[in-house]
């Protein structure tokens, strides 16, 4: 039986040092990581590895609730899968296990809170570009990953996850820039 760990942080500036930490503290071996947002599952490699791979009696080990997802749907789907292969999921703040009732439904409020708070967040953004806008002092996002980079290591061959790994990103941003570059170039 393995305790599998999970650790998970949104953006490339985040770290996962903490996360790593503690799960290595509670003696999870592998641990798997990702940067990316717990919005949806969309191109979490890492968790849809650890899923098709788990056993029955093994263990997922995270943080805390919202390092697993921040839609309650996402989540509650996770504790099934886990269900059907007889793994369970334990989330280590507050410590939450799915092998009994009550921590299923203490954490299906986690995923109702995490979910609301993904909103809130979404919210204020809104509400500071709109306030940058009317101040004029809005410039958009800044660009995390260099697009011709992108292209010109595409155009010698180099595949999604070369690309990806030399420049420090995700393939779901790799293949973002290609999706885009290629529908720009069919529109011209």
């Amino acid at each position: 039986m393995a305790r599998i760990g999970y650790a998970r942080c949104s953006s490339e500036d985040q770290s996962l040092d903490v996360q790593i930490a503690r799960l290595t503290e509670e003696e999870c071996q592998p641990i798997r990581s990702e940067k990316m947002s717990g919005a949806s599952r969309d191109g979490r490699t890492e968790l849809a590895a650890i899923l098709d791979f788990i056993r029955e009696g093994d263990e997922l080990v995270c943080l805390r609730a919202d390092r697993l997802g921040r839609d309650t749907r996402d989540v509650l789907n996770i504790v099934h899968e886990l269900d059907q292969r007889g793994a369970y999921l334990t989330v280590l703040d507050p410590h939450i296990t799915t092998r009994g009732e009550a921590g299923r439904i203490v954490l299906t409020t986690l995923a109702m809170v995490a979910e609301m708070e993904r909103r809130f967040i979404k919210e204020r953004q809104k509400e500071g570009i709109a306030q940058a806008k009317a101040k004029g002092i809005y410039k958009g996002g800044t660009r995390r990953v260099d697009r011709e980079k992108v292209l010109a290591m595409h155009r010698t061959g180099k595949g999604p996850a070369a690309i990806a790994k030399a420049l420090g990103c995700s393939r779901m941003q790799v293949y973002r820039i290609l999706d885009a570059c290629e529908g720009a170039q069919t529109a011209a």
